[in-house]
């Protein structure tokens, strides 16, 4: 223990040293950049950082990208809080609560509240790391995976708690997502998957271009419609909205905590990833908080609080196996790795005896990042607070432009783009619908963990892996998450008798379409499964068996159910019965547009719809970064009639950034576009 403490005090003052701050500052800086566009995460830019170690000593080095690795999901919270737009995938639980906060007039108070619990969060995710330094190896020979498995298993549950008191609906949106994440080439047999005969699918559906469909395009879309400010308060005291956030945290700092623990625990588990984090630990909260049912999904400051915390923690678990093992905990602890091969340090005993001080000095790396992220968050809060009162033709085309650009990250192919629109128009009928869109993400991250640990368990230890004591208590945990929802709607219907007794005759209403959509596809879906190799239809089987029924149950209750919910609170009302409802316990965004009549709203939707048409043509056509200007200009003119004078600089600095930050940077090889097909002299163009 003397050695571990000494080490932890040497590599504290090393760290201190002004060379390694200047260095760690500047990745904090980097990072912070970063983690404000969608798309853009500290895989790139650790990666982009990567090169410019090679001259640098082992701890300056660690030190340097750690600082980078540490905050992009700080700052990612800008995009998720003030648009409803997530920067990565580890801020669409922020979403759900954030953006919320910020309609109201709230931003500043939000933005406070996601930086003092990802500090907290980041904080208490290093003190576990460097607490745990020196019992890693024989806890982590422990998890094999059986444990990796039915740890999938139990964060699929959590869509019991996502799924408000639709719990069917929340059941059928997950398996929906799992059965998205098995799109592409079969990893047991080869088998092709619903690739629909092209190359891009081939890899399967990349995340970005579908978190990015679900919840940024459909937020955008409802601005078009309200055609609003995100927030209805022109003016709000953005100080005392922040001094109200850093007390939130302080008053629930005990979930903060909680919420940080498990992100540094599932932060250690490789495969897991990033995306699946900020969901569980909004899950967790939803369950152990007070009156979460009431107020979660509208605002509530204690859901922004567990998602950071727990974001932020995540890099001191994935720490864990990087330096005990030399198996990433994430993939941007993989260029991390490389950076120890760059610099002769050899994951394993080694770190954890000889070069015990280079192991303290990323803890402390982690720790000085968190601080100085958050401080610099805080700063520069009150002006992007004030970035939710701008007119929305201001914010709309700027925003839409980068959500494209950032999708296209993914994969940097034309289908990233198709996705986005895709997922897009899904997310939108989803929302509007009244269909959780979080179990669908959730199931979509975990579909191919479950799939990829279920064979590997059951090829090595055919089904003796059920009687492990870890996966026994998870499997456990997660059969009684599932069953609750359901038990309870039974007790709230009064038994079974009544539930099943409330039938009629058929009413037919416009929003049926949606399920029977869904039930069609997935039934033309499933009969494709015939003629695959047994292992690559195994599981998509297991799963259409299971959400089919729940969708065509689900469906069957719209349709024939003969009291309805209006009915019901009228009766209750009467009976003086203070009753929940799907309205209050609904998982999500909730569409608001007023007084606005349908045909209003459709008629707007479709204005949308005509305008991310002619953006994603226009990108085919001349390119990426000449779209740009152009698309603002002409969105800013002719939905607003924006005066000349703001419209030109806002367009031509949309595609000067692109240009300087995607094009010269990142140096991202843009697609061939049909204008430098037809005519090859005007390959001058950056996008061509």
């Amino acid at each position: 223990m003397e050695v571990v403490l000494d080490a932890a005090g040497l590599a504290f003052f090393e760290i201190l040293q002004p060379e390694r701050m200047f260095f760690l500052v500047f990745g904090v800086c980097i990072g912070l950049m970063i983690g404000i566009l969608p798309g853009m995460s500290g895989i790139a830019g650790m990666a982009l950082l990567l090169p410019f170690t090679y001259g640098m000593e082992p701890i300056t080095a660690v030190a340097f990208l750690l600082g980078l690795g540490s905050v992009t999901t700080t700052s990612d919270v800008m995009t998720a809080v003030l648009f409803g737009v997530p920067g990565h995938s580890s801020a669409q639980a922020t979403v759900l609560e954030g953006y919320p906060m910020a309609k109201r007039g709230e931003a500043g108070r939000a933005l406070s509240v996601s930086y003092a619990a990802a500090m907290l969060g980041g904080l208490f995710g290093a003190l576990i790391l460097g607490v745990t330094i020196p019992v890693l190896r024989p806890v982590m020979l422990y998890i094999g995976s059986p444990e990796l498995l039915a740890a999938a298993l139990f964060g699929i549950s959590m869509v019991a708690s996502l799924s408000g008191s639709a719990p069917l609906r929340g059941l059928v949106a997950a398996g929906l997502g799992i059965t998205f994440a098995m799109v592409g080439a079969d990893p047991q047999t080869g088998t092709l998957r619903w690739t629909l005969g092209t190359l891009y699918l081939w890899d399967g559906l990349p995340l970005l271009p579908v978190a990015l469909g679900l919840f940024a395009l459909p937020e955008l879309c409802d601005l078009a419609i309200s055609r609003s400010a995100v927030s209805k308060l022109k003016k709000f005291n953005v100080t005392a909205g922040m001094a109200d956030g850093i007390r939130d945290v302080t008053r629930h700092w005990f979930l903060a905590l909680r919420c940080g623990g498990l992100g540094a625990a599932i932060g250690a588990v490789p495969g897991l990833g990033s995306a699946v984090i900020g969901w569980l630990a909004y899950a967790h909260a939803l369950r152990t908080v007070k009156d979460a049912n009431k107020t979660f999904g509208k605002g509530d400051v204690r859901g922004l609080i567990a998602c950071e915390a727990a974001n932020n923690a995540k890099e001191g678990g994935a720490l864990i196996p990087t330096i005990a093992f030399g198996v990433p905990g994430s993939a941007s602890m993989a260029i991390l790795l490389g950076a120890f091969l760059i610099h002769g340090l050899v994951p394993g005993p080694e770190m954890l005896e000889r070069n015990l001080d280079v192991t303290y000095a990323m803890v402390w790396s982690v720790v000085v990042a968190n601080i100085l992220g958050a401080a610099l968050c805080f700063m520069f809060s009150g002006f992007f607070a004030k970035v939710t009162t701008l007119r929305y033709t201001l914010i709309i085309p700027i925003i839409l432009v980068i959500v494209y650009v950032g999708a296209f990250q993914a994969s940097r192919d034309w289908g990233d783009l198709y996705t986005l629109f895709a997922f897009g128009v899904l997310g939108w009928f989803m929302k509007q619908l009244r269909w959780p869109r979080p179990p669908l993400i959730l199931g979509f991250v975990l579909g191919e963990t479950i799939e990829r640990y279920m064979f590997i368990s059951t090829g090595r230890y055919d089904w003796e892996w059920l009687l492990h004591p870890i996966v026994a208590v998870l499997l456990t945990m997660a059969i009684f998450s599932f069953v609750r929802p359901f038990i309870q709607h039974v007790r709230s219907a009064g038994g079974v008798v009544k539930l099943m007794s409330g039938y009629g005759k058929p009413r037919l209403k416009p929003q049926d379409g949606f399920p029977m959509f869904m039930l069609g596809m997935l039934i033309v879906m499933l009969s494709q499964t015939i003629g695959w190799e047994y292992g690559a239809r195994l599981v998509p089987l297991f799963v259409g068996f299971i959400i089919i029924p729940a969708l065509a149950i689900s469906l069957f209750n719209e349709v024939f159910r003969r009291v309805r919910e209006e009915e019901t609170l009228a009766r209750n009302a009467a009976e003086g019965v203070i009753e929940e409802t799907e309205e209050k316990l609904h998982m999500d965004i909730a569409a608001d547009h007023g007084t606005l009549l349908q045909k209003e709203i459709i008629r707007r939707a479709g204005i949308y719809l005509g305008w991310v048409v002619l953006l994603m043509a226009s990108f085919g056509l001349i390119g990426f970064i000449p779209t740009a200007p152009l698309f603002v200009i002409a969105y800013m003119r002719m939905e607003r009639k924006e005066p000349w004078w703001l419209a030109i600089p806002m367009g031509l600095g949309m595609g000067l950034f692109l240009y300087l930050i995607f094009d010269q940077l990142l140096n991202v090889i843009w697609p061939e576009t049909y204008l430098g097909t037809w005519f090859p002299a005007l390959s001058f163009i950056p996008s061509v």
